[in-house]
């Protein structure tokens, strides 16, 4: 029996999660459960699955928590309990709350050597170097979620870096693979939240329609797996059956491949290593017809080029990319900035920015501070 502290139990994947545990519940138990900001549905929660504890992020919510949690469940509230949560002792850390908001907690996790599986990417792109410092350091081990990232472990098990020729990211092409550039100026919120494939949460499938988030998942492949970034390629994919490909230096291609559903990654990382069975709706190869592989187009979808260049600069780049998409991101959803100035907004922060070579924790949270006020003021002045 494992016990999961499950960060974002209300979000998507958090829920993705809970529906995991719920279908094995002699493997998986609910330790601690958190949300930042939904009690009814993380009161619901707590009533089916009896966690320890929960936690609620906004500290003002404390109160509407604790009234309605049945007796022998601990509330708890605020970043602090946040730490704490992910610090106690479990089998599992499971990060599924998304943002930057994910990074103290999947720091503090990493320092007390936990077992963590991780799907939020945003902290990785920002502290990458820092965070991988600190697991090698204290015997952590980080088990990736995001399906790319999962199916890249997945070939890469019993090989070694130094045996790989090329990283190969896939992506469906998001909502607006087919949409001519002419009509993204006007585009709508949700003509970009329409995804094709993945019932995914509102910043990933608007990051899935810019192929930042494609530009993403190469910054935290770099990381997670140590593969140099001219060794990490992206390919567009619309089929999102096969959801990531590695070279091997002998000519060879493994892919992993698998239907375009979170559960499938999430229960690969709750057994990791083992393998659990499962009856989740399986790929049957002679019903999935023609499958296609594409060159991201680049002039298109900018977002993706610029995610390479930021990883070439490292230091405090990244979290500068990071803290200024979700700003732009967030803007563009509550329809205050177009679809093409989610990106413009970005590279301008880029820009602006005075790079720090080798940030602490302090300056990498600084950072991404200024880059989303780097957005506002960007905003304000046209």
């Amino acid at each position: 029996m494992r016990t999961i502290t499950l960060l974002g139990s209300t979000g998507s994947v958090g829920k993705n999660v809970l529906d995991i545990i719920r279908r094995y519940p002699e493997r998986f138990r609910a330790g601690i459960l958190s949300s930042n900001e939904n009690v009814s549905e993380l009161v619901r929660q707590a009533k089916e699955f009896r966690p320890k504890a929960v936690v609620i992020g906004k500290k003002e919510l404390y109160r509407d928590l604790e009234k309605e949690l049945p007796p022998g469940i601990k509330p708890m509230a605020g970043a602090e309990a946040l730490e704490e949560a992910a610090s106690e002792v479990s089998d599992m850390v499971f990060l599924a709350n998304s943002g930057t908001a994910a990074l103290k907690p999947l720091l503090a996790s990493v320092k007390k050597g936990r077992t963590i599986a991780l799907a939020s990417k945003e902290p990785i792109v920002s502290a990458g170097k820092m965070i991988m410092s600190a697991a090698a350091e204290s015997g952590s081990r980080i088990i990736p979620v995001d399906s790319e990232h999962s199916a890249v472990m997945q070939c890469l098990t019993g090989r070694d870096i130094s045996e790989v020729r090329t990283v190969y990211i896939t992506g469906s092409g998001g909502s607006l693979r087919n949409v001519p550039i002419e009509r993204f100026d006007s585009i709508t919120v949700e003509e970009v939240l329409a995804h094709p494939k993945w019932d995914m949460g509102r910043k990933i499938t608007v990051d899935s329609a810019t192929l930042m988030n494609k530009g993403l998942e190469v910054i935290e492949a770099r990381w997670l797996f140590d593969v140099p970034p001219e060794k990490i390629k992206v390919v567009i994919h619309p089929e999102a059956i096969v959801h990531s490909l590695v070279e091997f230096i002998d000519g060879t291609v493994s892919a992993a491949m698998f239907r375009p559903d979170m559960k499938f990654p999430i229960l690969r990382a709750l057994g990791h290593p083992e393998i659990i069975s499962s009856d989740l709706a399986r790929v049957d190869p002679p019903s999935l017809g023609r499958m296609t592989f594409e060159e991201p187009d680049n002039a298109k979808f900018p977002a993706l080029g610029l995610a390479y260049e930021v990883l070439s600069q490292g230091g405090s780049v990244p979290a500068v990319l990071n803290g200024a998409n979700e700003e732009a991101v967030g803007l563009f959803l509550k329809r205050k900035i177009s679809f093409t100035s989610i990106t413009r907004l970005v590279m301008r922060a880029v820009e602006a920015h005075k790079k720090i070579d080798d940030p602490g924790f302090e300056e990498i949270q600084a950072c991404q501070k200024w880059a989303r006020e780097e957005v506002l003021r960007s905003c304000l002045h046209g």
